[in-house]
């Protein structure tokens, strides 16, 4: 079985993005996981997205009140997107390993 072509990581703007610690395991995201990121598909209230905050890369839900977008990671309180905050790539899958 060809992995990167059952998860489409061929196409341009999708990575495989492998998770570090328990950012979202509320989510069932857990660490070890990897995730196919798209950087290139449209943010909606209530999709994991990774994200930058200053120097750090996380994973959140996404939301949005009165018309802005805000970051809701799991282990520290909401962020609004907003000069200092990336919505870099939006999750579209998940691939855990067992071993």
């Amino acid at each position: 079985m060809d992995l990167a072509a059952l998860l489409d990581l061929r196409r341009p703007g999708v990575y495989p993005v492998r998770v570090v610690g328990q950012a979202l395991k509320d989510r069932g995201i857990h660490h070890g996981d990897v995730l196919v990121a798209n950087a290139a598909a449209d943010p909606r209230p209530g999709r994991v997205c990774v994200a930058i905050v200053g120097l750090d890369v996380i994973l959140a839900t996404l939301g949005q009140k009165d018309g802005t977008w805000w970051l809701r990671p799991s282990n520290r309180p909401p962020v609004a997107v907003d000069g200092d905050v990336e919505v870099w790539a939006i999750v579209e899958a998940l691939v855990r390993f067992r071993v």
